[in-house]
């Protein structure tokens, strides 16, 4: 239960998804029981996209991303990229996304998943808006895909889990990294590097919910409110207080996503 003098942010979760549908409200007011009082939704397909934007219309504190995720590019309708036009379009979508590269799948070719990559780049700077990039196994060409068409858009990596070289690449394009759940994990020494060394400014944090639960959670349902378990490692990792890595996260957030109030 959250003492009310510290705020948090969850950038990227799932709660529309059917593993919520018989508790939804309870695991919203618990998030916000625990001090979390902004929520991202993140779309990963256009239906999703779609349930992302109907849930940040229903709560105030919840606010949407939507597109096409690397694993849902295979037969795509024609207008697909006219439906994410018209979606992103709408004041409480605050980035385009989940999009990028996944060659853990490999549920379309490397080629059909940057070009959708690429497309939804375009789109995102075409409305002024910043990406969430899920980038799995696919480091290096995720990154040689951001250098060439990304230019002049922002955006986040979510769910992070390169290590330092990596993480310099990323912040060097100017993209915040997100941490979730396995930051921590015990044995997760690369992402601790990372935690520890990128700059406090350029970091964010996650839940990814219901996936990637955090310890002693691991194995279970994830949910919004153990965002604050990522923040509290992410701060003893760090040796700064917590309020303090709070409060930037929480500005950082903001200032990646202006749409979001």
């Amino acid at each position: 239960m959250s003492d009310g003098s510290i705020t948090f942010i969850d950038t990227h979760a799932h709660v529309a998804l059917a593993q919520f549908d018989a508790d939804r409200e309870p695991v919203l007011t618990r998030a916000a029981a625990d001090g979390v009082t902004r929520i991202i939704e993140i779309g990963y397909d256009l239906p999703s996209s779609r349930d992302a934007l109907a849930l940040a219309e229903a709560y105030p504190q919840i606010f949407a991303v939507v597109g096409v995720q690397p694993n849902h590019v295979a037969d795509l309708p024609p207008d697909w990229l006219d439906q994410v036009r018209d979606l992103a379009r709408h004041p409480k979508v605050v980035a385009v996304g989940e999009i990028g590269l996944d060659y853990h799948w490999m549920r379309a070719s490397p080629e059909a998943q940057a070009l959708v990559f690429r497309q939804q780049l375009d789109l995102a700077r075409s409305l002024d808006l910043p990406v969430v990039i899920h980038s799995r196994d696919a480091h290096d060409d995720t990154a040689q895909v951001l250098a060439e068409a990304a230019r002049g858009v922002s955006g986040v990596m979510h769910s992070f889990s390169g290590d330092w070289a990596y993480a310099q690449i990323c912040l060097e394009l100017n993209f915040l990294l997100s941490f979730s759940g396995p930051l921590t994990f015990p044995k997760a020494t690369i992402l601790h590097e990372v935690a520890r060394r990128a700059p406090l400014t350029m970091l964010l944090t996650e839940t990814d919910s219901p996936y990637l639960s955090p310890h002693p959670y691991r194995g279970k349902r994830n949910e919004p409110a153990r965002v604050r378990l990522v923040t509290e490692q992410l701060a003893a990792l760090r040796e700064q207080p917590l309020a303090e890595v709070a409060t930037t996260v929480y500005a950082n957030a903001r200032r990646i996503f202006p749409r979001m109030r």
